[in-house]
């Protein structure tokens, strides 16, 4: 189960799909389309789904409501989380936030985390109010100014600034000091248990399939579009540029593509259980593993 609706970041899973790696490795994979990490996470922690794409601290929430999940590989090693604005709307930052109103879905892991930046960034998490928008009408929405801020994903950012030039305000949540880990695959803890041999395999080809998609994306831009209706081919080639960016960091490009780095998984913790709260505390070691990934597949570093 993905965590949204497919779009670039999605794309290797059906790469490795329409080449017929997972098959070939007996395994009939059945992609999903999701409706925010919350729901994936839920549904994977439950055994709805055995593998499922979910926000990091999202499905830190999700285990500590009793979820049974583990996290085998990192598809975002930075955040992308972000608010965007129209600076004409006399919104100057973050700190202007209150008495507006903030635009996306209510499954989305921004309106999830939104206490955490609130108190990091230093205003009232109550200050705003959010409006339910699907993820395809956020820009109209901010366009028509039936809302003042959106939430987004840092992967359509070529996209608005086309879509607002000069006139678009921007904050990165890595920028405010919350660079936690953002979608990452995860698996039901009972099927890793009885099955980890089939897990091990899955998490390989995945891996292997976001290497592939890195040196070149173009034919796993062919398999999306050929899975998926409605999408700008041009659009995703600039949601890929900035997916490899959010993908690469210091355990990324030295331990492997997709492996955690332990402190940061602790880091994550900690700041969701001080600014959000967790219902039941647990050891943050247990919710991932890099055992399952292949050490001489490695993210690039930045060209």
């Amino acid at each position: 189960m993905l965590n949204w609706t497919p779009t670039a970041d999605h794309a290797p899973l059906y790469y490795a799909k329409a080449q017929g790696w997972y098959k070939d490795a007996g395994i009939e994979l059945n992609i999903e389309a999701g409706k925010g990490s919350a729901l994936s996470a839920q549904r994977v922690g439950s055994g709805g789904a055995q593998f499922g794409i979910s926000d990091f601290p999202t499905a830190l929430q999700a285990v500590g409501k009793g979820a049974e999940l583990k996290a085998v590989m990192a598809i975002y090693a930075n955040s992308p989380q972000g608010f965007y604005w129209l600076k004409s709307s006399g919104i100057e930052g973050p700190k202007e936030f209150p008495s507006h109103k903030i635009g996306n879905p209510p499954g989305d892991a921004s309106r999830l985390m939104w206490p955490a930046f609130a108190k990091k960034i230093g205003i009232d998490p109550a200050s705003v109010r959010f409006v339910n928008l699907s993820p395809q009408a956020k820009v109209g929405a901010l366009k028509s100014k039936s809302v003042d801020i959106i939430s987004d994903f840092y992967n359509e950012h070529d996209l608005k600034v086309r879509e607002f030039g000069d006139d678009l305000g921007f904050i990165a949540w890595r920028d405010a000091g919350l660079n936690m880990y953002g979608n990452s695959l995860f698996v039901n803890s009972a099927y890793l248990a009885s099955k980890p041999d089939t897990v091990k395999t899955f998490a390989s080809i995945t891996q292997r399939a976001y290497e592939a998609c890195v040196k070149d994306f173009e034919p796993c831009l062919k398999a999306l579009t050929a899975d998926v209706s409605g999408l700008s081919p041009d659009n995703q080639r600039d949601q890929w540029g900035r997916i490899k960016d959010l993908m690469r960091d210091q355990t990324t490009t030295t331990v492997a593509l997709g492996a955690f780095d332990g402190e940061r998984v602790q880091a994550d913790y900690d700041l969701v259980k001080e600014l959000i709260g967790l219902d039941k505390d647990f050891d943050p070691a247990t919710m991932f593993t890099n055992d399952y990934l292949d050490k001489n597949v490695r993210m690039p570093a930045a060209q």
